[in-house]
């Protein structure tokens, strides 16, 4: 489940480190480029809204094979575009199917015992987080050696053999009580309503998320102009870098099973926040440039984990619709962060992009203060139909 996690959610930031390319091969500048991160992850908050809850009320097995197999036809989509535009529908397309991976989480979670649920759910996350870290990796080298396009249709062949692999692999589940569509999906966000931590957590989220995106989106302009100009490969090679959130994913799910959730979540802010400064100064500095890619990816991965071991806790019979409502607000954020850093990239530069990095993280604090003066209640409980939808 980890392994195939990490290959579809690593569809989302193929691009990432091809954003110039993209802007070559159409004819585009660089803001017009940067909406195609920004259409991954919009696709990617539909899927969450319209995709995810149905993990409530079909067998997730076969849930997660189809969305494999609409994911490959994406991906192919995009490697065959003739044009800006089509790349663009494809792209909103692949997000739509990557959130396989955010089928699976909640579905780890289910067949964890709450003792170790959030060690499980890391295990599950450090899977995404290392897809997320060798996309960049992998496009840039493939890309390097036989265009961008390459990558597309490799993964599109990688996509059916998992769809194959998990037909046969993950477990049968019991059935689940038949509930109208669209009462799961409007479920889905009253969630948001009946539960305020659940509002706190995805504000934390979609914060951390933006600060994310504003890094990743801006990143590959840098790297491939003065003073670095590197190739596609050594772009990719940066992905790496984001290596400690791996560690800090394992590392903040045994916090929170400690109950060390506030601590953890006041240190992924501070370090979103100050990972900016360095940032800043990698503007002409390497070492400055990787210390802060190192930081940002600790700190976003750690206040990830931490928040989906609270909003896991909150209503053990919804947790893929918690999950849908959470990572929904997740990757609006992200796309706000792409949009942002595109605009203020062109106009302002990169000091401009760390200062708007930096603003996302210092929210991520703000909520954290809140939390502390006005603790978040506990919640509305609905009866169990209600709550199914």
């Amino acid at each position: 489940m980890a392994v195939a996690t990490g290959a579809i959610v690593a569809n989302l930031y193929y691009a990432q480190p091809l954003l110039h390319e993209l802007a070559a091969t159409f004819g585009v500048g660089q803001a017009a480029a940067s909406t195609v991160v920004t259409c991954t992850q919009a696709g990617y908050a539909a899927g969450l809204v319209l995709v995810v809850p149905l993990g409530d009320l079909h067998p997730r097995r076969w849930l997660v094979v189809l969305v494999f197999g609409v994911a490959a036809a994406s991906l192919v989509v995009c490697a065959a575009a003739p044009d800006f535009w089509v790349f663009e529908v494809g792209s909103v397309l692949v997000g739509l199917a990557s959130v396989a991976g955010q089928i699976m989480v909640p579905f780890a979670a289910d067949l964890a015992t709450p003792a170790r649920r959030g060690r499980v759910v890391a295990r599950i996350m450090t899977g995404l987080l290392l897809g997320i870290l060798l996309a960049r990796t992998v496009a840039g080298l493939i890309a390097e050696a036989a265009g961008w396009r390459a990558i597309y249709w490799l993964s599109a062949g990688l996509m059916v053999l998992f769809a194959l692999a998990l037909r046969q692999l993950l477990p049968a589940e019991p059935e689940r009580p038949k509930v109208p569509y669209v009462s799961l999906v409007t479920s889905s966000l009253r969630l948001l309503v009946d539960q305020p931590r659940l509002r706190r957590r995805a504000w934390h989220g979609a914060c951390a998320f933006a600060c994310f995106s504003v890094l990743w989106t801006a990143l590959a302009f840098l790297l491939s102009a003065p003073p670095y100009d590197y190739s596609n490969a050594v772009i990719g090679l940066f992905g790496l870098a984001g290596a400690g959130g791996v560690v800090a994913a394992n590392l903040a799910g045994k916090l929170a099973d400690a109950q060390r959730t506030g601590p953890t979540t006041v240190v992924a802010g501070v370090l979103l926040a100050g990972s900016f400064a360095l940032l800043a100064a990698g503007k002409t500095s390497l070492g400055f440039l990787l210390a802060g890619i190192v930081v940002l990816d600790i700190g976003t991965q750690g206040m990830q984990i931490t928040n989906q071991a609270v909003i896991y806790a909150l209503a053990p019979e919804a947790r893929s619709r918690i999950n849908s409502a959470y990572m929904f607000c997740y990757f609006i954020g992200g796309a706000v962060g792409s949009v942002a850093a595109g605009a203020v990239l062109s106009a302002y530069g990169w000091d401009g992009v760390c200062v708007l990095g930096a603003g996302f993280g210092v929210l991520t604090l703000a909520m954290a203060a809140l939390d502390r003066v006005r603790p978040p209640g506990p919640g509305v409980r609905r009866p169990a139909a209600a709550s199914a939808g």
